[in-house]
């Protein structure tokens, strides 16, 4: 009879681990198991230690986060020792876990403030983000932006489709402050010199202007002198991943 008994325990399935739900308040490391046990198509983000499952996506918002991408790539391929990342898990404290449509980052060897952990996610605050915002415009600009704040994001971009307009923020003595742009209307970065955006480019998908502008910014003396303290970082022998100079 004992020997029945421990065989039907035995037999007994292990517990499950209990699926997500938007709103649910979680840890980062009881988020990422949960997440991780989830369907691939499911998509969620941690943020400020609240679960927020996502919602459909407009052609709006997938037209302008895929012209953001071709905007940052072409800043990556011209600037060594800078990575594009879109849409990955980020690992950035111990309540938050989002996933940016874009962030871009200084590989560590470049002096960057990113790791990537044994499981392949990306660690830490990338030095810029870039979040499209649609029906997500409030969270973006409100709850993600405080934890990007608070993780030490230097430089957070939101294109706010519902009130066409583009939020660029820079960190200064741990908080956010607006970036302005120029008399001519163009957003400078100050972490990445030479990364140049025109919003009303972006927001009337003008890719052609949009791409004008960053030449612009490229062909600067300030990304210039950038490319040149990252090559010298970069030193003789040492083969970056990331950005082609």
């Amino acid at each position: 009879m004992a020997y029945f008994m421990t065989s039907v325990m035995r037999q007994r399935p292990m517990a499950l681990v209990p699926p997500l739900e938007n709103g649910d308040y979680l840890d980062q490391p009881t988020f990422h198991e949960r997440y991780e046990s989830m369907e691939e198509d499911v998509r969620a983000e941690l943020i400020g230690g609240i679960v927020y499952m996502s919602s459909p996506v407009g052609i709006a918002h997938g037209k302008t986060t895929q012209l953001v991408g071709v905007w940052l790539d072409g800043y990556e391929l011209t600037t060594p020792g800078t990575e594009v990342l879109s849409d990955i898990s980020n690992i950035m404290g111990p309540q938050s876990e989002p996933e940016p449509d874009h962030c871009m980052r200084l590989l560590p060897e470049a002096g960057g403030q990113t790791t990537v952990n044994r499981k392949g996610y990306l660690v830490g605050a990338p030095e810029l983000i870039v979040e499209t915002a649609s029906s997500t415009e409030s969270r973006d600009l409100h709850q993600k932006k405080a934890d990007y704040e608070k993780a030490g994001v230097l430089e957070y971009v939101v294109v706010a489709l519902r009130s066409e307009q583009v939020y660029w923020f820079m960190l200064k003595d741990g908080r956010f402050e607006d970036l302005k742009p120029g008399r001519d209307g163009i957003f400078c970065s100050q972490v990445f010199p030479g990364l140049w955006l025109d919003p009303g480019a972006l927001l009337k998908s003008d890719r052609k202007k949009l791409l004008a502008v960053l030449k612009r910014g490229l062909a600067s003396k300030e990304h210039r002198a950038f490319v040149g303290t990252l090559k010298a970082k970069k030193g003789k022998d040492a083969g970056w991943r990331g950005g082609h100079g």
